[in-house]
């Protein structure tokens, strides 16, 4: 007979259960109380009634979303088609040429020349260029819907207090919580199904950088514009706007940077480019596969954000001049 035993004879048995169950009280959870009371639900079912209530709306909420995400469905595809299908010697030059005219830099054109060979050199030149054209055709998207949004809430107090808890809530949801009901609401075969993802998931810098930008603007140079009876459009374009360009574009490198990562992740969702490589190397247990689209990756990574990096200097350094 253990002491417990024991004890719990000596003081009887209902003190020693007492005893015992008052210092393992548990939390009075939704399990512990339908422990106590059957008529109390199960956090079980709370969770079931959160899925059975979003499959009850979910044909009505695609009458609503899908002709409103149609497009985005045909702009990847479209960019897809082109960057795969073009001939590399056609698409290299294409970009160079857009990374000269961005950069004015030949030490960066020979840079991001001397990346895109190594990826062709390692036979990844078309995972490349889906990646690429998922970034760049949801980082048109972000920065075409950010830069307003970002805009309002710099002169709207009561829209920043709207908008930024809901920028919060996308900022610090884990990546692999966008596909959840995302996956239910559309074919897993839909380009908008990863499209979105990577749109919400990459916004939020662009949206909070916009902001941040156009009220950093100094207000002396702002009662100058008034002195001037410049209208607030007129303010807002020839003003804010120029003076905030160095952080919007910092955004813009940020939301880059995101929809990279995202685009990885969404290849669980079909998203094809490098990311489906390393989805392969880790379900098949090939490291040699895993490590080499990881190594394009970074390549990828390291060109856009040397590229970015050199636009923002420029602007930067027109801005000085222009002061």
């Amino acid at each position: 007979m253990s002491m417990a035993d024991l004890l719990s004879k000596t003081k009887g048995g209902d003190a020693g259960a007492s005893a015992t169950s008052a210092w393992d009280t548990p939390f009075p959870s939704l399990d512990a109380l339908h422990d106590a009371c059957a008529a109390i639900p199960q956090s079980r079912d709370l969770t079931q009634g959160l899925e059975e209530g979003f499959l009850g709306i979910r044909d009505a909420l695609r009458v609503v979303v899908d002709p409103l995400t149609q497009p985005l469905s045909w702009m990847l595809e479209n960019m897809l088609h082109v960057m795969t299908q073009t001939p590399w010697f056609i698409m290299i030059p294409i970009l160079l040429a857009v990374v000269f005219a961005v950069t004015r830099s030949w030490k960066i054109l020979g840079f991001i020349a001397l990346m895109v060979a190594t990826l062709a050199f390692v036979n990844h030149y078309d995972a490349a260029m889906q990646t690429l054209a998922i970034i760049f055709v949801c980082a048109f998207i972000c920065v075409l819907l950010g830069v307003p949004i970002g805009i309002a809430m710099s002169r709207n107090d009561r829209m920043q207090s709207v908008v930024t808890p809901i920028l919060d809530m996308l900022q610090t949801l884990p990546p692999f919580v966008y596909l959840i009901p995302l996956i239910f609401l559309f074919s897993v075969t839909e380009p908008k199904l990863y499209g979105i993802a990577v749109i919400l998931y990459a916004i939020v810098p662009v949206v909070r950088l916009t902001n941040l930008g156009i009220r950093l603007v100094d207000k002396d140079v702002i009662e100058a514009a008034d002195a001037f009876g410049m209208t607030s459009r007129q303010k807002l374009f020839g003003v804010q706007i120029p003076l905030a360009l160095p952080n919007i574009m910092a955004g813009v490198n940020q939301t880059i940077m995101m929809s990279l990562a995202m685009v990885v992740i969404a290849s669980m969702v079909s998203a094809p480019g490098l990311g489906i490589l390393v989805l392969r190397g880790i379900r098949n247990l090939e490291l040699g596969v895993g490590l080499v689209a990881g190594f394009g990756i970074v390549v990828l990574a390291i060109s856009l954000d040397r590229v970015t990096k050199a636009s923002l200097a420029r602007i930067d350094a027109s801005q000085s001049q222009k002061s």
